[in-house]
Order: C-alpha cells, then structure tokens, then sequence
C-alpha cells in the first residue's frame, strides 16, 4: 500500500499488518479531543484510504487514557465567534470527515478505551464494529454545551443501533454510559480487558480479512444502505445486485473449490 498521510498532525496512520490499518487520534495531552484541524484530517484520511487497498481498519486513541474526549472546549471560541454560514460550513466539514470514515469500502473497527464523548462517541457510532477496554465511558453530552444530540450523525446511528427509546434516555440526561450497561444495549460489541484492547481488535480485523474482499465490501454496502432505505422490497433488490455482481468475481469458484479441496481459499480480490 503506498498511501501517504505523512502531513496528519492530529492523526496517525500506519498499516499494522498487509491489509491491515490503525488510524490513531493523536492528542493525547488533551485526552485526544477534537479541533476544527482534525475534522479536515477525517476527510484526508478517509479518501487517502478508500482506495488503499486495506482489509480492515482500526481506529482507536493514542496512550491509555482516552479514546476521543470530543471537541476541544479550549477552542470552543472558534465556533461560537463564527456567523451562521461560516458555521454550517464548518459543520458540513466536521460531518464530512466523519462521513468518509463511516463509508469506508471496507470494515472500521473502533477500539475504545476510556471516554469516548460527544464527537468521540459520534465517531466510534460511525464505526462498524465497537470493541470497548472495561475503562469505556461514553456520553452524548451535547445538551450539556446548549446543542442537540443531532450532531455529526449522532441522532441517526445512535437510534438505529441501540433503539429510539436508549437513545432519548442517552440523549436528553447526557448522562454516562459505562462498559457494562453499553455491552448489554448494543452500544459496542465485547468488552476486554484495557491491555487486550488492541490486541483483541488485531484478531477481530485478521478473521475479516481471511474473507473474500468483494464479499466483505459488498456485505458492508448492503448492511449500510438497508439501514437507511424505507423498505423490504427495496433492501432485496440491493442485496439482489450484490450478489449477482459477486458471482462474476474471481474469489466466489476459489471459494467453493477450496471447500470441495477441504483448504483454505486465497482470495486475490479480482
């Protein structure tokens, strides 16, 4: 993979494995919250990656004490000294780097230890997979700071992953929700121990990337839209295509050869 994110001054990116990358909030003086600079570094990241060639990506906090505090209340001054168009600019901006982490073409698997708030929360929720260190505390604590649970996405994954009535509850108190009570919701996925965070989350992204790519791009393309499209009809002839479209793929007759062989598949991806 030759994707250079060099020039990233609140990220970091490095590819862990073959097809295998870690993109790292790296703020780690400020518990890893977020500046008007990293939305942009979202946006860079996310299409110096789409077409990179990775397997699975892992997205997680640099040192031990966060994941993503949310936005830097040290440069909160900044928006609330911008006029409305300059705001929603910025907001369009600070979507859109969350946006192209969420569609990415292949699965992003958020490791989360500690606080994950706000625009953290708002950016584990956009990830399709939640491994949580037993340090997790999450909070949708935007009515804390005079905004509303409608930001960066919250309000539309929020609800769609753990319900409307949870996600009101987390909404309206902003009050905490800490490992247990987020495993036994449907916030994340699994809770680990903090030192097996990264480690469990490698594992996770290995299993994903022994499959077929096209069946594993295709099966997030499906999950993604079927959550956001009005009907049963309309998810099959999605899931339809798909399908029919992988058929004509190199991996689909490796596949079922190495079953009949009693091996491995190696999947090309082609």
């Amino acid at each position: 993979m030759t994707t250079d994110l060099s020039e990233l001054e609140t990220l970091t990116f490095e590819e862990a494995e073959p097809g295998i990358g870690i993109l790292r909030i790296n703020r780690p003086h400020r518990l890893n919250s977020q500046t008007v600079r990293m939305f942009h570094e979202y946006l860079a990241a996310g299409r110096a990656l789409r077409d990179s060639g990775l397997r699975a990506l892992i997205v997680t906090g640099t040192g031990e004490r966060a994941f993503c505090a949310g936005f830097d209340l040290d440069e909160i001054h900044v928006i609330t000294e911008m006029g409305v168009r300059e705001f929603l600019k910025f907001q369009e901006t600070a979507t859109g780097g969350i946006q192209s982490i969420r569609h990415l073409p292949f699965p992003v698997i958020a490791a989360i230890h500690g606080p994950a708030t706000g625009g953290g929360l708002a950016l584990a929720l956009a990830c399709d997979i939640r491994l949580a260190a037993s340090t997790l505390k999450m909070s949708a604590a935007f009515v804390k700071v005079g905004l509303s649970i409608g930001e960066l996405g919250t309000s539309f994954n929020l609800t769609r992953l753990v319900g409307p009535a949870h996600a009101a509850e987390i909404g309206y108190t902003a009050r905490v929700v800490e490992a247990e009570e987020a495993l036994r919701i449907g916030l994340v996925n699994h809770v680990v121990p903090a030192e097996q965070l990264l480690d469990e989350a490698m594992a996770m992204a290995r299993r994903i990337a022994q499959n077929s790519p096209g069946g594993v791009r295709m099966s997030k393309r499906a999950i993604q839209r079927n959550t956001e499209i009005g009907s049963y009809e309309a998810a099959l002839e999605l899931e339809n295509r798909g399908q029919a479209l992988l058929t004509r793929t190199d991996d689909m007759p490796e596949a079922l050869a190495a079953f009949k062989e009693k091996r491995l598949p190696e999947f090309t991806g082609r």
